[in-house]
């Protein structure tokens, strides 16, 4: 990248709002605690890496929370003063469904669906009470399409989906906008753990993974850019996107398209 998409915006355009990214400490999420830092909020990075959420925390001015979010019954009685709410935290596993370990499939789902459930349900009275609110749902493209070998990702993200819909249905007389984002592929350490079990389960070398299975549905032959995904947060947590709910906006590079 040459240059940098959130520099678009003014440094005053989040200014006094207060965020919430899940995920925070790396990849999408921590693009997308310097954007909203950058554009004037105050921003607590949440993350199971406690130490990499403090660092990126004091690098922006925010303030840090250590928590494993897959943990939901400690989430039941929690209340966020908050004005945007970014669901980025999630985990991948790649196997077959008859091989799939039934305890990570629960645990992607409680960290992917029943989290932002509760983070959002935590959220929305005080954003209902001040007449502004941002849910923020990084799903995927896999939250529009499958595929192969992914049977709890997949069905976690189109759940996410559905919340984000209705959260947009109830939140739309209060102020409150709910959308999801939903890249392809991004250069993440996320994304990065999953060669190894993609070369395993297709039979192909790791050194192939990126061209053969990861790229081969995008019309645009690279992977997204983390800033890229937070340049469009950005603008759906700002003033200008209050007519924008309950959508899904791809950056997949045209694998949608198809």
């Amino acid at each position: 990248m040459t240059s940098n998409p959130t520099s678009i915006f003014s440094a005053h355009t989040l200014q006094g709002r207060r965020a919430l990214v899940t995920g925070g400490a790396s990849g999408i999420g921590a693009a997308c605690v310097r954007a909203f830092a950058e554009a004037g909020a105050t921003v607590t990075v949440a993350d199971l890496d406690g130490e990499a959420a403090r660092r990126v925390a004091a690098e922006t001015g925010g303030e840090a929370w250590a928590v494993d979010l897959a943990d939901t019954t400690a989430l039941d009685e929690l209340s966020l003063d908050i004005d945007i709410l970014v669901h980025n935290a999630g985990i991948q596993r790649v196997s077959a469904i008859e091989e799939f370990d039934p305890e990570a499939w629960r645990l992607i789902h409680r960290l992917m669906v029943e989290s932002p459930f509760l983070l959002t349900r935590a959220a929305l009275p005080g954003m209902y009470q001040r007449g502004f609110g941002r849910i923020i749902n990084l799903s995927s493209v896999h939250g529009l399409r499958a595929s192969a070998f992914k049977s709890a990702y997949v069905a976690a993200k189109h759940a996410l989906e559905g919340l984000s819909k209705v959260t947009a249905l109830e939140g739309a007389q209060h102020g409150v906008t709910s959308n999801c984002i939903n890249p392809a592929y991004v250069r993440t350490p996320l994304v990065e753990k999953q060669i190894a079990d993609q070369a395993r389960i297709h039979g192909i070398a790791e050194s192939e993974v990126v061209e053969k299975i990861m790229l081969t549905e995008a019309a645009v032959k690279r992977m997204v850019e983390p800033e890229e995904v937070a340049s469009l947060a950005l603008w759906l947590a700002s003033d200008a996107a209050g007519m924008v709910t309950g959508a899904s906006y791809t950056m997949d590079g045209g694998w949608s398209a198809s």
